[in-house]
């Protein structure tokens, strides 16, 4: 494991960004009472202090994949938990000799489950991002509810979200009558994982008993940071289909290469597209149901929404976490558009791997 992974691991203070799940942050920080073993994520204690990464496939890492996969799901076992720069194991879901490596680095040998540990890991491997309320869903749609602190925003994506969610907000409060310094408090409860008595006016106010409005909360807070990831991507990703749309390979390119890089470029452009379109579909009926709210004096439209919102988190995560992944990747990779370099194969293979995750996309690759 190299130095420089764990340098930018202990960095990661919050708890997850839709790249990273720290379980050692989440468990040093979030959980330092003792929680239930049935609401632990893992039942390998070292697999619930690791750190889970959505992970570019390195040209050393290659053999360990099946061919084409060029983003992977990576588990590292710190070997030390308060010093990641120590070092750790490390695997990747559905590697070569996986079974091993997991046994090995979860530290199973005949302890724990570790036919339930790979279920778990496998929906992870599903999903595009680890953004938490894409992954609560998906956990919590096949039947696993862990503890609810496995689902906590970053301390860096708050401090980041805490303008825009203030936008949101400021016309609830107004409506009630509030000042800005009610605003501030308000955005900083609904962005909390707690749900405190700052908010309890709303709960009286949509009828909703008190496990019922944690839920509604999750949901309300889940849509505004879809709505501030949209924001933050978007004008990235506009920038990166251009680049995308005119980038020309170095070097040799065959006949065949020609035609499907043609081909394949006009697939992302249009999916792309789509998946912005689908994404503000879907978070319009959050703003129609608040809109209701604030315009209509109706709670019963915002409280149905909040009670139905679950269901469009594996949808909406989806699509974001595709968007959001095109538009980090190429900005890791070709850095300064002015200086970029790539040859035909590499091309072919990283806008396969765009493709593989955009709606009505049928391109096989050369």
């Amino acid at each position: 494991m190299s130095a420089r992974i764990f340098r930018s691991l202990t960095a990661l203070k919050g708890a997850s960004t839709s790249r990273v799940l720290n379980l050692q942050a989440i468990t040093a920080e979030k959980m330092k009472d003792e929680i239930d073993p049935a609401a632990q994520l893992f039942s390998s204690p070292a697999l619930n202090s690791s750190i889970i990464v959505k992970h570019r496939i390195r040209a050393s890492e290659a053999d360990l994949m099946p061919r084409g996969k060029n983003v992977c799901t990576k588990v590292i076992v710190p070997f030390d938990k308060k010093d990641l720069r120590a070092g750790g194991r490390s695997l990747l879901i559905g590697q070569n000799n996986y079974l091993e490596a997991l046994r090995d680095a979860g530290q199973y040998y005949g302890r724990y489950d570790i036919d339930r540990d790979m279920c778990i890991l496998k929906l992870l491997d599903e999903i595009p991002s680890l953004d938490p309320f894409l992954l609560r869903e998906k956990l919590r749609s096949n039947g696993v509810t862990p503890d609810p602190r496995y689902f906590a925003i970053s301390q860096n994506d708050q401090k980041r979200m805490f303008d825009y969610t203030a936008g949101e907000l400021d016309r609830l409060t107004d409506l009630a009558g509030g000042s800005e310094n009610a605003t501030s408090k308000m955005v900083s409860a609904l962005l909390s994982n707690e749900v405190d008595e700052k908010l309890e006016p709303l709960r009286l106010t949509l009828s909703l008993g008190h496990a019922e409005f944690r839920e509604g909360v999750f949901s309300w807070r889940g849509f505004i940071y879809y709505k501030w990831c949209l924001s933050e991507v978007w004008p990235h990703l506009v920038a990166c289909l251009v680049h995308l749309k005119h980038i020309q390979p170095i070097g040799a390119i065959d006949a065949e290469q020609k035609t499907y890089l043609k081909s394949v470029r006009q697939k992302i452009l249009k999916g792309a597209k789509d998946n912005n379109t689908a994404v503000k579909k879907l978070l319009q009926i959050y703003d129609d149901a608040y809109t209701g709210l604030l315009t209509g004096r109706d709670p019963q439209q915002f409280r149905k929404f909040l009670l139905n919102a679950p269901g469009l988190f594996l949808e909406i995560g989806e699509k974001m976490g595709v968007l959001s992944h095109i538009a980090s990747f190429w900005r890791f990779r070709f850095p300064d558009p002015s200086k970029a370099l790539v040859d035909a194969e590499e091309l072919v293979t990283i806008l396969h791997d765009f493709a593989k995750g955009l709606p009505a996309t049928t391109v096989e690759v050369v």
